[in-house]
């Protein structure tokens, strides 16, 4: 139990850890014709930058060419896996900053199997990477490089093992291993700045654990300290190779200690980068929300609904319902009642996934109370707290009970 404790809370960690594209201007081992390194490290860039962009099938492609190219190298297999988890968690529509707030859920233990040809994809893509990194980490132990590219690849065996196969011992056991490599990576060469990320990361994640678990992880070798954690991170995000993933984790971060206004930049910030992800925009008008900002957050979200029905390509599941269910939130906050119900009607309309629905109740209660109407305040709060249990999210359950107790009033 203990473990499970303590695996369950370094969650966030591991669920936020991309472990980008990880290429320095090294060489390979000596081959034949050897690719150039730096168009070797921009082609994975590009990989990563698609894939950002939540074009998923252009970055596996490649990623896969330069595999095809490089098949010595550990950093191209390990970008295949990192897109192909990332196609998983996409089509979970676990992805969203609202997953991640608070304390870790259950939900993330409590996942269904990943599609077979993805998770065999994945699989095979990242016990490559780790033998070859392995290899390298034999012949140069010393080597930076060969040492963060090790680290990098069992912090990605850690996230999918935690967000996608929900194994908290398997999760815990490579997180483990990726600290320490990350951490020898910082004491051979400090100015490393990409290996700040994985460490802050597991520094914030323990930093955030009740005391007996706090001190589990200790015993089993993480560091702590919440302020130094998010330096780290911060860190990270100002120039390396893992800038992109440490300023979605800072957004995450920043959201989770009430520095939302904070987290609003750094979503603008990835926006300038991914503009064609949508999701950072539906993720901007959340944290605008959070902000007390409801009146640019509906014109933000009401602006990316537009993007949302023209795009083309693959929607999460329920998304266009979570769409309609933030911008009845901000409408709601900035009360506008009827704008609101209108959103939170069409939400419920759009087939929700499950937790969505319940919070949609809630605030549907909450119009309810402003209207004066406390039964059916009531019927609607006891609806979402019944879709919120049922669907692990305790944090909207909480909110259906204190609601239930005392009527809504917007502050």
């Amino acid at each position: 139990m203990k473990l499970r404790g303590a695996a369950g809370a370094l969650m966030l960690a591991v669920a936020l850890i991309g472990v980008g594209p990880a290429v320095r201007a090294q060489p390979p081992e000596p081959r034949a014709k050897p690719p150039e390194p730096q168009a070797y490290s921009s082609e994975l860039v590009a990989s990563f930058d698609a894939a950002y962009s939540l074009d998923f099938a252009e970055a596996l492609a490649i990623a896969r060419r330069a595999a095809a190219r490089d098949p010595e190298n550990p950093s191209p297999y390990r970008a295949i896996a990192t897109v192909t988890w990332l196609q998983i968690l996409f089509a979970r529509g676990g992805t969203y900053i609202d997953h991640y707030l608070g304390k870790v859920t259950k939900t993330q233990f409590n996942v269904p199997k990943p599609p077979p040809d993805l998770d065999a994809e994945f699989l095979h893509s990242l016990d490559r990477a780790l033998v070859l990194a392995e290899a390298r980490v034999h012949t140069a132990p010393k080597d930076p490089q060969a040492q963060f590219d090790l680290g990098a690849a069992w912090a990605l065996r850690a996230g999918y093992a935690g967000s996608v196969l929900g194994s908290v011992t398997a999760a815990f056991a490579a997180s483990r291993r990726a600290y320490d490599a990350h951490e020898y990576v910082l004491r051979l060469a400090p100015r490393f700045v990409e290996a700040n990320f994985v460490i802050g990361m597991y520094r914030y994640a323990v930093s955030t654990l009740s005391l007996p678990s706090r001190i589990v992880a200790y015993l089993a070798g993480f560091g702590g300290g919440k302020e130094r954690g998010i330096q780290m991170v911060e860190a990270a995000s100002r120039s390396g190779i893992e800038q992109a993933d440490a300023l979605f984790a800072l957004a995450v971060i920043y959201s989770r200690e009430g520095r939302h206004w904070d987290a609003v930049v750094k979503l603008r910030e990835l926006e300038r980068r991914y503009p064609r992800n949508r999701i950072l925009t539906l993720e901007e008008g959340a944290a605008l929300i959070r902000a007390g900002h409801a009146d640019t957050a509906d014109a933000v979200l009401t602006a990316g609904l537009a993007r949302f029905g023209t795009d083309p390509r693959p929607k999460a599941p329920g998304e266009h319902a979570y769409w309609l269910y933030k911008r009845g939130l901000a409408r709601l906050n900035w009360n506008h009642r009827a704008d609101a119900a209108a959103d939170f009607d069409a939400a419920l309309a759009a087939n929700p996934v499950g937790w969505v629905r319940g919070r949609i109740y809630v605030t549907r209660g909450q119009l309810a109370d402003l209207a004066g109407r406390r039964n059916d305040a009531l019927a609607e709060y006891r609806q979402g707290a019944d879709w919120c249990g049922r669907n692990n999210d305790p944090f909207c359950v909480a909110d259906a009970v204190k609601f239930t107790r005392q009527p809504f009033a917007l502050q």
